[in-house]
């Protein structure tokens, strides 16, 4: 059906697991640096964290994907000479495609956390406080707990989307599955049967990424009860 080409396109779907993972992992971290600026009584670190979000979500990601690799590469080669460094710096595509997709999403995952942090009463944190419990206790036993809980649905719209914006790495040369497809698609001349194989992986990787963060969200709903209204 696929002309040879599958076990090619295979290779290119797990180049994309790669990229996708490695990128929400970076934006994750990202997230919760984001989050922390965004909710620090410091007002300039407030005011960063929020220019942060406000700008990256307000730019679309295939100009932020160019801009940072093309643009990143020709800084890096302007900066290199300056420390001693003569040889032309080329970018990786996949170190490049983390780096811009965890950036981006990074973003989206501060307003995410932000959302959930501030749906926690107040008086969670302050009765950790008072059953004598350090910071660091009452933050990582009593907030981030119920920060997952209440974070997943925007997470898990998060990381659907992040998945879909993987293809558009393909265009600074990252052979994932969606170039591989291309590249199949121009030698056979049909294109619809390669693309369409693509899609049906891509709603594979979304099946399954459904039933493991429905597991998480029911691991950490676990004992919760909600109040009748």
């Amino acid at each position: 059906m696929l002309k040879g080409y599958g076990a090619v396109i295979l290779d290119g779907a797990w180049l994309t697991l790669q990229l996708a993972l490695c990128s929400m992992a970076l934006a994750i971290v990202l997230g919760l640096i984001g989050v922390a600026l965004r909710l620090s009584p410091v007002r300039w670190l407030a005011w960063l964290g929020d220019l942060y979000s406000t700008v990256i979500r307000g730019i679309p990601d295939l100009v932020l994907i160019l801009l940072i690799f093309y643009g990143g590469q020709d800084l890096l080669n302007r900066i290199a000479p300056l420390l001693g460094h003569d040889d032309y710096i080329d970018l990786n595509p996949l170190v490049a495609g983390i780096g811009t997709l965890g950036f981006i999403f990074g973003a989206y995952l501060s307003e995410t956390f932000r959302g959930a942090f501030m749906a926690i009463p107040k008086g969670q944190a302050e009765a950790g406080m008072a059953y004598g419990m350090s910071g660091g206790r009452v933050f990582f036993r009593i907030l981030v707990p119920q920060m997952i809980r209440l974070a997943i649905p925007g997470f898990t719209n998060n990381w659907l989307v992040l998945t879909k914006a993987t293809a558009l790495i393909s265009v600074v040369g990252l052979q994932d599955m969606m170039f591989k497809a291309k590249q199949a698609a121009d030698a056979t001349r049909e294109p619809f049967t390669f693309f369409l194989a693509v899609a049906a992986m891509y709603l594979v990787i979304t099946s399954v990424s459904l039933l493991v963060l429905r597991y998480i969200e029911k691991r950490y709903s676990a004992g919760v009860r909600v109040a009748d209204l």
